[in-house]
């Protein structure tokens, strides 16, 4: 018998563009801070399927129902199944004032890694999700991915429309965006690629503004490069494992600006 879920407060941090799923129509990778200051990612979440007060923002704290660890088919470390019908919302996003002095407050005091060491804690103990603070971000490359879904999720696709069911648009990028960074123990550069549910969404409406995908793509590297990446932006990755497998990808990016002192801490 199944242990009973834990009701559980979740500062969201991580979500990632919308994937098909044959169980779920599509799935949203979605990570966060307990109050203890413990990572979980939620798996599985049908975000855009849940009702609009289901509907929760990054940087906000909800709280749900969380199964224990190897509850789901997700046995990464840090992986809860949600009770998604028990999900609320509490209060507002965190907000970006005072040098975003909120958010912070709970991100600052957390153990930053490289990608190496992200590995190895991987190997050591299946740490799955974590923070890399960059010493050096290169270049945001853009290349060309599939433009259509494969096969499988074609088929979904039009099952889901033969039977009648509720299905919402999701496009598909015809684009991969890769951060290519160094770490303070990089002999080479690392490449991962860029997940953030907020890139695929500004790709797409640059596309509705600008009329060609290529001025797009251009527009988002310029958001998240220049701008995300500037050099007076204090610009940490979010960082996390694909399932099932273990290549470390880029689920978000924090980019508050830098505090004019060297271990000053903000102001709340």
């Amino acid at each position: 018998m199944s242990e009973s879920p834990v009701r559980t407060d979740v500062l969201i941090t991580v979500m990632t563009y919308p994937h098909p799923s044959r169980g779920h129509q599509e799935l949203v990778c979605t990570a966060g801070l307990t109050r203890s200051g413990e990572w979980v990612r939620l798996y599985p979440i049908d975000y855009r399927y849940r009702p609009r007060d289901q509907q929760f923002r990054k940087y906000q704290w909800i709280s749900v129902g969380l199964h224990p660890h190897g509850a789901g088919n997700d046995r990464r470390k840090e992986s809860r199944k949600p009770e998604l019908e028990t999900i609320r919302v509490l209060g507002d996003p965190l907000p970006t004032s005072r040098d975003w002095a909120a958010r912070r407050a709970l991100i600052d005091p957390l153990p930053h890694h490289s990608v190496n060491e992200l590995r190895g804690l991987y190997n050591a103990d299946g740490t799955s999700l974590g923070i890399v603070r960059p010493t050096r971000i290169l270049d945001l490359k853009i290349e060309d991915a599939n433009r259509e879904w494969k096969p499988e999720w074609a088929t979904l696709f039009q099952q889901m429309r033969l039977f009648g069911e509720p299905q919402k648009p999701l496009a598909k990028l015809p684009y991969k965006f890769s951060y290519v960074f160094e770490c303070s123990d990089s002999i080479n550069a690392h490449n991962a690629m860029c997940e953030d549910w907020e890139l695929g969404v500004l790709y797409l409406k640059e596309v509705d503004r600008l009329g060609s995908e290529k001025k797009a793509a251009e527009s988002v590297r310029k958001k998240f490069l220049n701008e995300l990446c500037a050099p007076d932006r204090d610009t940490r990755f979010f960082m996390g494992t694909v399932f099932p497998y273990n290549a470390w990808v880029v689920l978000g990016v924090l980019w508050p600006p830098k505090l004019s002192e060297p271990g000053q801490l903000p102001l709340l």
